[in-house]
């Protein structure tokens, strides 16, 4: 993989609607597409999903940046590579900082998989050509979650996921549920709760959920097992798992009985795709995360989700779900409740260089000497 030149673009574009948390609220969408293009001319793109604010992690934009420029692209540099495997184990001498080092890690994953003719899901192990998709449902108005949830099934979503707090949590599913009797509902907790709210999490068992989704600290895995054994229903667990040890951990203790697996959480395909073999090995049931995504990043999730062990609708929607205009062409779109997998080589899509300059804050261009 002889790399000729690394470009960086921070881009920023409004959300159709604001994406709402007990955590804040997302009305803006910041975030870094990487373009690493080898010797041949041949380009790939990857993406950081990082927040502008470390709401979800501690990383953001920011520290992303400083990250890619001072410390991952010149390791990159001083050190070839031939396999995108080989930049996960290189990045492994640099601590955390998962969504800089997957921004890179996919960006290569992409140049490698078009540099061999092959699209990127043949190329880590896909074996789908549909994938299922879920939607979230972030508001703080049962009316407008209703509204968007009809709106959705209209659009044929299989899955719906609704974000919950103890502020938000019995009386709205109630409300959900005598609406949507047999609709399959997760709900994600985004760690609102702790184990003195065990009462009211055993209650969310009237609901019949699919999961509950991270309901206890960001960093747990312990105090999960115990609740896992209180609950009917089963645990997902999403920001406490950011590497395959942590996935591994997270099965031997019982905190979970899923797995939501994040491209950018984890540090790159590489890993999500170990933390995919061993569940699927266990028989863990695994479905892939949405970070609020432009249409790079829902590429790669796209491929990630071809895998065979993904057997639960994934946060991956239609562009047209946060976008006026993606930066991708043609844009993700949804027909029967699936997405096709693309066919075409590397991430299956081009970049619509108008629509990135329209949204371009700033550019960054690094030129390897090797």
């Amino acid at each position: 993989m002889k790399i000729d030149s690394i470009e960086l673009f921070v881009i920023q574009m409004p959300l159709k609607s604001p994406f709402l948390t007990h955590l804040g609220a997302v009305k803006v969408r910041e975030g870094i597409i990487v373009k690493i293009t080898n010797k041949d001319g041949l380009s790939g793109f990857g993406e950081g999903v990082a927040f502008s604010t470390p709401w979800y992690t501690e990383e953001t934009v920011a520290t992303c940046l400083h990250m890619l420029t001072d410390i991952l692209i010149p390791l990159l540099e001083k050190h070839p590579i031939k396999h995108p495997e080989d930049a996960s184990h290189l990045f492994s001498s640099v601590r955390r900082n998962n969504m800089a080092k997957a921004a890179l890690e996919t960006a290569l994953w992409d140049l490698y998989s078009k540099s061999h003719s092959e699209t990127l899901s043949k190329m880590i192990g896909g074996t789908r050509t549909v994938i299922a998709s879920g939607v979230v449902v972030a508001t703080d108005s049962t009316a407008k979650a209703l509204q968007q949830i009809e709106q959705y099934l209209m659009e044929g979503y299989q899955r719906i996921k609704v974000k919950i707090n103890p502020n938000q949590d019995y009386s709205f599913l109630t409300e959900i549920r005598r609406h949507y009797p047999d609709l399959p509902i997760m709900a994600d907790a985004n760690s609102a709760y702790t184990l003195k709210n065990i009462d009211r999490l055993k209650a969310l068992d009237d609901f019949n959920l699919l999961m509950i989704e991270q309901p206890l600290g960001h960093d747990d895995i312990i105090e999960h097992a115990l609740l896992q054994k209180e609950i009917q229903t089963p645990i997902c667990l999403d920001e406490s798992i950011v590497s395959f040890d942590d996935a591994r951990k997270a099965v031997e203790f019982g905190s979970c009985k899923i797995i939501n697996i994040k491209v950018g959480r984890v540090g790159g395909l590489y890993e999500a795709k170990r933390i995919h073999d061993y569940c699927f090995e266990k028989g863990i049931p695994v479905w892939c995360g949405g970070m609020i995504e432009f249409g790079i990043s829902r590429a790669h999730n796209i491929a990630l989700a071809s895998l065979p062990g993904f057997t639960i609708p994934g946060d991956i929607s239609e562009s047209s779900r946060f976008w006026e205009e993606d930066i991708i062409s043609p844009e993700v779109t949804l027909e029967n409740g699936v997405i096709d997998v693309p066919l075409n080589p590397g991430i299956g899509y081009e970049i619509n260089e108008k629509r990135l300059q329209k949204i371009l804050l700033t550019k960054r261009t690094y030129t390897f000497t090797q």
